[in-house]
């Protein structure tokens, strides 16, 4: 069996939600087991987002007014948004738009480790599945970080994997909202 086979999400948790009326801002943190420099390389270099990330980017985002395509990965039709990197103060804050949506991502050295906390706003009827996925997508980035690559699990691919329909479930539960039905992975083609 592989890494990949083997890999199962832990239980849905560091995250909230920030509720601005119909805006919606989902807030994770997690606790990395590597320096603020490693991660912010992960989280703005093109070849490191391709391992981990629900996105690719065609240059680097860790320049403030650098103009980037952003091109969702995984989607049924997959789209590409033009965006402006508004900050970047490495190794520290990143934010850019995704989509239209805001993202920033803020790193804080705790040790030799990082907290990575994520803000990103989302469609409040979407937001289960975007703690979901980006649940999935953080557990994939800390091993690629740790040397043990399992590859990137996105959009549908990631939809019909048995950890994210029980992470989208809990996060609902804990904020208080209804999951979207979804086809269970046994009911949803390859």
């Amino acid at each position: 069996m592989t890494d990949r086979e083997e890999y199962s999400p832990g239980p849905a948790g560091g995250a909230q939600i920030e509720k601005d009326g119909e805006n919606w801002t989902l807030v994770l943190v997690r606790e990395l087991r590597h320096p603020p420099e490693k991660v912010w390389q992960a989280l703005t270099d093109p070849v490191h987002l391709r391992e981990w990330a629900p996105f690719e980017t065609n240059t680097n985002l860790g320049t403030v007014g650098v103009t980037v395509k952003l091109t969702t990965v995984g989607a049924p039709t997959p789209q590409a948004t033009e965006t402006t990197v508004t900050r970047a103060e490495a190794p520290q804050v990143l934010e850019y738009k995704w989509g239209g949506n805001a993202i920033r991502w803020k790193l804080e050295a705790v040790g030799g480790r990082t907290r990575l906390t994520l803000w990103h706003n989302i469609d409040r009827r979407f937001i289960t599945m975007g703690a979901a996925g980006w649940h999935i997508c953080l557990d994939v980035l800390e091993r690629l970080l740790a040397g043990r690559p399992i590859g990137r699990m996105v959009g549908v691919d990631a939809m019909k994997f048995g950890g994210w329909q029980r992470l989208n479930a809990e996060y609902a539960s804990q904020f208080g909202v209804e999951a979207p039905s979804w086809p269970s992975p046994a009911g949803q083609k390859s």
